[in-house]
């Protein structure tokens, strides 16, 4: 009984507001008014009751660490800005290092920042990750455009020169650019670096970093961090829309 007159009185109030807005260009100012300020304030609770109810109920879910990986895989991760929401959703004229949380930064060197870059949330059937990072550039003069995200400190424990790590990412851009990923491993006072280039799809793209020719000295691995450069980035948006890692060993050979 409760359910049915609920309905009623949502049917109700429907069709007390549709008729509101039908007869709004012709209304008294003082019903037009006394109409807005109950309909901003209903507008409130409304917004409010679709934000949470998008939060719970849209996929993926908030939270997801769930992608492929490697069966002998002995760590992987999603980058918290994939997986939940920021504090701070963007940055419009982005600085020359831009920090969007404490993993993922923004870096670049065009003197004008006519650059943009944000959280959006991801919304597709086939999307894995909750949340997208959009790079969005207008005039650019400088030299490098980088996003910088550091892997968390489990990534490290353990590390050596038998492993492979590997990434995967979905971006997709307005106009094609070419994009590479670097990875950086810090051990001790000296650094290493591998290069790897992205090819130029919107399918999700798998790079591995062999670290076997690499001069590490494993004891004194400290800190491992991907920077995601993207070249020629003038008048273009570029959306990664998931960015996972994990770490395997070699295969025998």
């Amino acid at each position: 009984m409760g359910r049915i007159l609920d309905r009623y009185i949502h049917r109700k109030a429907l069709d007390r507001w549709r008729r509101a807005a039908q007869h709004a260009p012709g209304a008294a100012q003082a019903d037009l008014r006394l109409q807005r300020d109950e309909a901003r304030s209903l507008r409130a609770h409304l917004d409010r009751l679709i934000q949470l109810a998008d939060a719970r109920l849209l996929r993926p879910k908030i939270g997801s660490k769930q992608f492929p990986k490697p069966v002998d895989t002995d760590w992987s991760c999603r980058p918290d800005l994939w997986r939940g929401p920021l504090a701070r959703p963007g940055v419009a004229s982005a600085p020359r290092r831009t920090d969007l949380d404490a993993q993922v930064k923004l870096f670049h060197d065009c003197p004008i920042a006519e650059i943009t870059i944000r959280q959006t949330r991801n919304r597709d059937t086939g999307d894995l990750a909750p949340f997208s990072l959009a790079v969005e550039v207008f005039s650019f003069e400088g030299s490098f455009l980088s996003v910088s995200v550091d892997l968390p400190a489990e990534a490290v424990l353990n590390l050596t020169r038998e492993h492979l790590i590997r990434m995967q990412t979905v971006i997709e851009c307005e106009r094609h650019t070419s994009m590479f990923a670097r990875l950086n491993i810090q051990h001790g006072p000296n650094s290493e670096q591998v290069l790897r280039q992205l090819p130029p799809s919107q399918a999700p793209s798998t790079v591995d970093f062999d670290l076997a020719h690499l001069p590490l000295n494993e004891r004194r691995i400290e800190k491992i961090w991907v920077d995601l450069i993207f070249e020629s980035p003038t008048m273009n948006r570029m959306v990664v829309r998931d960015l996972t890692f994990c770490r395997f060993h070699r295969a025998d050979l």
